[in-house]
C-alpha cells in the first residue's frame, strides 16, 4: 500500500518512482503497447477472428473484414507490433496466429480492480457526491 492508503503498483505509480527497474518500464510499455492496440474495434474483431480460426492469412482477415489491402495489413502490423499476433512465412504467404501469453498483461493489471480498496479514495478520486443535477 502507498502512504495515502492506495495500493502501489499501478501505471501511474511505478512511472512516478526513481526505482523503477528497467524490466517493469519493458512491461507497463508491453502493456501501455497491447492496450493501445487493443483500442481500435476493428483490431480487438481481428484479433478474435484469428483467436477462433486458430490461425489466418492477411488475405482471409481483409476478405472477412472487407477492408483495403493497405488499412488490413496496418492492423495486422499494430497487432503484430504490440506482440498480440505472430506470423509464419509459408511461401509468398503470413499465417498469422494469436500470441495469447501476451494477453496476460491485460490480466495481470485488471487484476488490480479484483480487490475493493481498503478505504474510500480522497481527493481527485472521491466519488462524486451528486451524480445527476437536482
Amino acid at each position: 500500500m502507498g502512504a495515502d492508503g492506495s495500493r502501489a503498483g499501478g501505471a501511474d505509480d511505478l512511472r512516478g518512482r526513481a526505482t523503477l527497474t528497467s524490466e517493469a518500464e519493458e512491461k507497463l510499455a508491453a502493456l501501455d503497447a497491447v492496450v493501445a492496440a487493443l483500442a481500435h474495434p476493428a483490431r480487438r474483431q481481428i484479433l478474435l477472428t484469428i483467436h477462433l480460426r486458430g490461425s489466418a492469412t492477411a488475405g482471409e482477415v481483409a476478405g472477412r473484414f472487407a477492408h483495403k489491402w493497405p488499412t488490413t495489413t496496418r492492423h495486422l502490423r499494430v497487432l503484430e507490433d504490440a506482440g498480440l499476433l505472430q506470423h509464419e512465412k509459408r511461401g509468398r504467404t503470413r499465417v498469422y496466429t494469436v500470441d495469447r501469453a501476451r494477453l496476460e498483461l491485460v490480466r495481470e493489471w485488471l487484476g488490480w480492480f479484483d480487490e475493493p480498496l481498503p478505504r474510500a479514495p480522497q481527493g481527485p478520486l472521491a466519488a462524486p457526491r451528486q451524480v445527476m443535477p437536482k
